[in-house]
This record gives structure tokens, C-alpha cells and sequence, in this order.
């Protein structure tokens, strides 16, 4: 899949079903960058993958002569080359502190989202990270309920984070209580009709959610 684009073209090694290609490609759509994006089946990474990133991790973004891996890393650079339309404030203490709520994703949810994606630990384990998530989605919904976007008034790096989990979480047999996460339920609605959140998705991801 591509992404229509005014700038010039990019490549982007991008893993179908990983929430951290997918905020990599929902930046890369919000900017409308020129991007050719490769579907890389992880079980079988081509060769070239492994000679431009030692690590072989998906995303990797090229452009020109750069390589970037690490999708924090390729969503900050990708803001600071094209900074319109812009996803982090303009005042140092506004970005820092979506900086930390990036963050704070990272350590309360990403792990717990990778544990189940994987699928490979015993179900114990697997239903511990299904508890723990839909715990911490539902203490925090209120939050949802107090801004547009997450914690923002506008669109930032940080619903480029947090919308591809709650895209996964049919995929990760996780149900809201509805009563309890309107908010979420709302903040999903309009993340998720977004054209730019749209054109992001890849196939696999498009069959995720019923």
C-alpha cells in the first residue's frame, strides 16, 4: 500500500500487524509524505532489511542516505521534516509533556499489547495481560472524556500511539465495559473515521475489527 503524497518518496519496511508500524504509517499519513510502504513478512525479512538496520526491527524508514529504526525515533524525525501539519505543541513544556505520555504509553501498555499479539506465552499469562489492560483502559477512561483528542486539543504524536492499540483490541479478545468508557468508545468513533487513520491501515489490520 501507498500513501498519496506532495513530498518526495520514502521507503517504509512496515509489519502489517504491529501497532508500531502502524503509528509510524498514521504520521506519515497525517503529513501526506510520498511513501512506499513494504509489507515485510516478519517470519522471512528480506535481505536487504538485515544489510540497512542490524537489528532487522520493523518500522524502518529510508530516506535518501538515512536510515532510521525505532518508530519514536522515525515519528520525531518525520515531525521535525515536515512540521506541518504539526503533531507536538510548539512550547517546550507541551511537547515534553507529550513526550512523557508517549512514554508512559510505552511502559503501561505497549508491553502488555506486544504479550498478546505475540500470542506464544501460556494462557495464564495471556489472560493476566488481557486483565491488566482492560483494568488500566477503564480507570483512565474519564480522561478521554475531557479533550477532542487524547489529553489535546488537537491531533498529536500521542493518538498516533494509543490509536493502534485500541484498534487491536477485538484482535486481542479485550471488550470495553461500555458504561464505564464512553469516552474511549467516543474518542475511537472519531480517531477511526479519520481518512488520514484510514489510509494507514494495511490489509491485515482492515481485519482486525468486524
Amino acid at each position: 500500500m501507498g500513501v498519496v503524497a506532495k513530498h518526495a518518496a520514502m521507503i517504509l519496511y512496515s509489519d502489517g500487524r504491529d501497532h508500531y508500524s502502524q503509528r509510524v504509517r498514521m504520521v506519515l499519513a497525517e503529513k501526506g509524505v510520498a511513501v512506499e510502504i513494504l509489507d515485510v513478512d516478519v517470519a522471512n525479512k528480506p535481505e536487504d532489511l538485515i544489510d540497512l538496520n542490524p537489528y532487522g526491527s520493523l518500522p524502518t524508514l529510508i530516506d535518501r542516505d538515512l536510515v532510521l529504526y525505532q518508530s519514536q525515533v522515525i515519528m520525531e524525525y518525520m515531525e521535525e521534516r515536515f512540521p506541518h501539519p504539526p503533531l507536538l505543541a510548539v512550547y517546550p513544556v507541551a511537547r515534553a509533556q507529550s513526550r512523557l505520555l508517549v512514554y508512559r504509553i510505552q511502559k503501561d501498555w505497549c508491553g502488555l499489547v506486544d504479550t498478546l499479539m505475540a500470542g506464544t506465552s501460556r494462557e495464564s499469562v495471556l489472560e493476566k495481560a488481557r486483565k491488566e489492560l482492560r483494568e488500566s483502559l477503564t480507570s483512565i477512561a474519564p480522561i478521554f472524556d475531557e479533550k477532542p483528542y487524547f489529553m489535546s486539543d488537537d491531533f498529536t504524536l500521542v493518538d498516533c500511539c494509543v490509536a493502534p492499540i485500541l484498534w487491536r483490541l477485538e484482535e486481542l479478545g479485550i471488550d470495553l465495559p461500555l458504561k464505564q468508557t464512553s469516552g474511549i468508545q467516543n474518542y475511537m468513533q472519531r480517531i477511526f473515521d479519520r481518512e488520514t487513520f484510514q489510509s494507514s491501515l494495511s490489509e491485515a489490520e482492515m481485519d482486525m475489527r468486524g
